[in-house]
């Protein structure tokens, strides 16, 4: 782990930066399913069970943070028997670009999907949904061609996730040469896993996202306490589903931060510098087509208390989205970008949503980079 030290709204303790050459989730596929033995060459980052698997299931608690699981491991006692460390995401943290990062193996910089949304040729897509404001844009931004790496290196893994996102162009960006084994109910996950163990497969992915939505919608609280005990049920069921030899490899794509009303309406005169806005609350891009160095300190000046103010420079040469970055995917970037370093979201009426959200991803501080990486044999 490193931060920033130095550029605009870094003069305190700085930003989490990814370690992408060591302990990240982009080195979990690589390390898994490269040319190497996983039980003989694996990374000393990797939790010692995986050392004698036969078989493993990664599986993906979307949101579920180092932080959030330290602080609530009692609710957790099935997760809470695993072994492991904290690694770091992506940047941002955020679920398009760290999902990516995981299937690809790559590095933000490298796969180009670069956040919630991101510029691509001359317009903001949410490339969760894969949308511009309400048009669907599969046909005139095909998938494949904005993220151009065939994910799982290139091997037809069997994918265990809602059915519902089985045709989706998010889907089709980062999993597409899988093999969807979609579910309706968290509970035939484990139902899924034993199924495809006892198949021969080596290797399954499976994907759980409710406890990123219930603290987005409801924040920290009974809720969240209630769903992450629902969580670790699904944790406790897939491990009781193995077979002798496999191993279950437990991690996640980012954290959370309980933002709850501290929503920033930007001044408008700044925004009036401001020609397109992308990126999401916690990283906020803004696109400008004036004087960057201008924009940066008066944001910095309006901002610095509550945010990191960085420039696409800065973030470049710092290496947040990794030592690679294509200038095709530079150019999706903003020009200047409010990090928060508070618990606090920058507003768009774009990104909004019907109902603002609770709980809040997407900067770069511990709380939203640290993930686990937990581990536990059948």
């Amino acid at each position: 782990m490193k931060t920033a030290t130095k550029g605009l709204g870094t003069s305190r303790a700085g930003p989490v930066l990814p370690d992408y050459a060591g302990p990240n989730v982009r080195g979990i596929i690589p390390a898994l399913l490269g040319p190497a033995d996983w039980k003989a060459e694996l990374p000393d980052w990797f939790p010692e069970p995986m050392r004698a698997a036969e078989q493993v299931v990664l599986l993906i608690l979307d949101g579920l943070g180092w932080d959030q699981f330290v602080e609530h491991r009692a609710l957790m006692p099935a997760l809470s028997g695993f072994v492991g460390r904290q690694i770091t995401t992506v940047a941002p943290t955020t679920t398009a670009t760290a999902l990516s990062s995981i299937a690809t193996g790559l590095t933000p910089g490298e796969h180009g999907l670069v956040g919630y949304r991101v510029m691509l040729k001359g317009e903001v897509v949410n490339l969760l949904r894969w949308v511009s404001g309400d048009s669907d844009r599969r046909r005139s931004l095909p998938p494949r061609d904005i993220q151009p790496f065939t994910p799982f290196l290139g091997k037809a893994v069997p994918v265990i996730s809602p059915a519902e996102l089985e045709h989706s162009g998010f889907t089709e960006a980062h999993l597409r040469g899988s093999r969807p084994r979609g579910y309706r109910a968290a509970s035939a996950i484990a139902v899924e896993v034993r199924r495809q163990l006892a198949a021969g497969e080596p290797f399954v992915y499976a994907y759980y996202g409710f406890v990123d939505k219930t603290a987005h919608e409801r924040g920290f609280g009974e809720f969240y306490e209630a769903e992450l005990r629902a969580a670790d049920r699904i944790v406790g069921d897939v491990l009781a589903a193995l077979p002798a030899g496999a191993v279950l490899l437990v991690t996640a794509d980012h954290g959370q931060v309980d933002v709850g009303a501290n929503i920033i309406h930007p001044d408008p005169a700044l925004l009036a510098m401001v020609t397109a806005q992308s990126g999401e609350g916690r990283f906020r891009w803004w696109h400008t087509s004036g004087d960057v160095d201008e924009l940066a300190k008066r944001a910095l000046d309006a901002y610095g208390d509550v945010a990191w103010v960085v420039t696409r420079e800065q973030v470049l040469d710092e290496g947040w989205f990794g030592p690679t970055v294509s200038p095709p995917v530079a150019a999706r970037l903003g020009d200047v970008a409010l990090v928060a370093s508070a618990a606090v979201s920058f507003f768009d009426p774009a990104d909004s949503g019907p109902f603002e959200l609770v709980c809040r991803h997407g900067s770069m501080t511990s709380a939203e980079v640290l993930v686990p990486l937990l581990a536990a044999p059948a």
